[in-house]
């Protein structure tokens, strides 16, 4: 966002509380949230972010940053107290593929690279960057905003025309402001419990799939282990580390004694056999991080001359990797309302609806969230659930990448005035369907709300439960997109997908 907004010649200062480089969560990208990074790269000429969309372009010009491969995301469920048992008709995995090769496949990334490479890369450009900053006090006037604190161990005060704040939930300007935090109305309290790991070990033999080829090595992924209360991430990094965590609700996480850290992993590793096996010879290298309140949302996101970032207005949880393709929308609006409107940003109504925008599409994806939650028990349900995202995702990527943004200008399409007010009904309904009847007439009205957006095969039941990337799929959904079959090839050979043009 700094970088943004110094190519469009406002003076830029970035500050930061701590020293880079420095741990943090939040590593998975999305296809979705690739392609909007491709975007900024290219609107905002910064050019240096393009290799970090795909990973064969990553280990070509930036192998000095590490990340992990990510083909897809692979869901398993388990039960506690049980080893995880041969599944030979899929009956507890999910596996939705992302890209059909390693060329063009997403990436983890380990943000203490990641984050650093970018920071110095501001600097390059010229964006004023000033770290170890603690700041006290922030004072919104007519004329400008004032924001005071200690640089070093000296006072510093800071004045501007308008103010990002990408600090995170419960952030400096909600603490500073006295802002006040909104609920979301159906997610469950939540906590989590996290840290970075050497010597994680594979999958046991039991996850394999007897013989059949899966639709991508399932470790090359963003690896869910869901069960009933909460799930586990997994995703590996090409330098050796491993990162995972879980998030449970309160009940459960209580219960585990989550907030003891170590203590509480162990815990939950003692529940789950299977996963105490791929742990057995595994070492924390970070202390273990607990979160007490994983879910937060500010009950106000902008101001005449501030705004937050969509990860300082709210976060859900990591399940699905939403953060990155919501926060990356957030830069592109605010990049787009400073191109339009300059120093007379403050007088604009669209720094309002950009808040109204960022309320809407967190809510809706805690809705969503909170019906995977409530189904974790009932791993058919929940594994139907998550297509919604999967369609919503693939189609918003079509889109944008076949320049047609304007078929898919919200995150889960939730303004689209049909799939956005369904997918909230079908989590509804989630919670309520008590009987096997009922959970089998919201699966098909799922499936009915992913037809017309259907570009990835998730209503060919022939796949379940897994999904493979397919560029025919591309193909046969180019009405839906109201383009045509040479448009879905030029496309696929922008994306570097020559094969899949023949």
């Amino acid at each position: 966002m700094a970088m943004i907004a110094q190519r469009l010649g406002f003076s830029t200062l970035l500050v930061e509380r701590g020293r880079h480089p420095r741990f943090a969560i939040g590593e998975s990208s999305t296809p979705l949230a690739n392609r909007l990074l491709e975007e900024l790269a290219r609107d905002y000429k910064l050019p240096f972010l393009k290799p970090l969309c795909k990973w064969g372009t990553w280990q070509q010009q930036t192998p000095q940053l590490a990340c992990g491969i990510k083909r897809g995301f692979t869901f398993y469920h388990h039960e506690f107290g049980k080893p995880f048992a041969p599944d030979p008709d899929g009956n507890r995995q999910l596996l939705v593929g992302a890209s059909p090769n390693e060329v063009v496949a997403d990436t983890h990334w380990y943000r203490p690279d990641f984050d650093h490479y970018l920071v110095k890369k501001a600097q390059d450009m010229g964006v004023i960057y000033l770290d170890q900053l603690e700041l006290g006090s922030a004072n919104e006037g007519s004329n400008c905003f004032r924001l005071e604190g200690k640089h070093l161990g000296q006072p510093i005060k800071i004045e501007g025309e308008l103010v990002l704040d990408a600090t995170g939930p419960r952030g400096f300007l909600f603490r500073a402001l006295e802002l006040q935090e909104r609920q979301f109305s159906t997610l469950p309290p939540t906590q989590a419990l996290f840290s970075h790991f050497m010597g994680v070990g594979p999958l046991p033999d039991s996850f394999s799939s007897n013989g059949r080829l899966p639709p991508y090595p399932p470790e090359q992924a963003a690896v869910h282990h869901i069960f009933p209360g909460g799930w586990v991430w997994v995703l590996k990094f090409n330098n050796g580390l491993t990162s995972a965590g879980v998030a449970a609700t309160e009940q459960l996480a209580d219960k585990l004694n989550l907030h003891t850290g170590e203590a509480g992993w162990k815990n939950l590793l003692r529940e789950l056999p299977s996963l105490a096996e791929i742990f057995q010879s595994a070492k924390a290298v970070v202390p273990f991080i607990h979160q007490r309140r994983v879910s937060f949302q500010s009950s106000v996101v902008t101001g005449q001359r501030w705004a937050m970032l969509p990860s300082a207005a709210g976060v859900v949880d990591p399940l699905l990797s939403t953060g990155f393709p919501l926060t990356l929308l957030g830069i592109e609006r605010l990049a787009g309302i400073l191109q339009r409107h300059g120093t007379g940003l403050s007088s604009s109504n669209e720094l309002q609806e950009y808040g109204r925008l960022t309320t809407r599409e967190l809510e809706t994806t805690a809705q969503l969230v909170a019906a995977l939650y409530s189904t974790m028990d009932r791993f058919s349900l929940f594994r139907e659930l998550s297509l919604l995202y999967f369609a919503a995702a693939s189609f918003s990527e079509t889109a944008r990448r076949l320049n047609k943004p304007a078929l898919a200008d919200s995150f889960l399409l939730c303004k689209h005035s049909v799939f956005g007010p369904e997918l909230i009904a079908c989590g509804r309904r989630a919670a309520k369907a008590g009987t096997e009847a009922e959970a089998a007439d919201l699966q098909n009205a799922i499936r009915a709300v992913i037809q017309p957006f259907e570009v990835a095969g998730l209503t060919d039941r022939t796949r379940h439960p897994w999904y493979p990337a397919l560029v025919s799929d591309l193909y046969a959904a180019a009405p839906k997109l109201g383009v045509s079959e040479a448009d879905i090839r030029m496309m696929l050979k922008e994306c570097g997908l020559e094969k899949g043009c023949t």
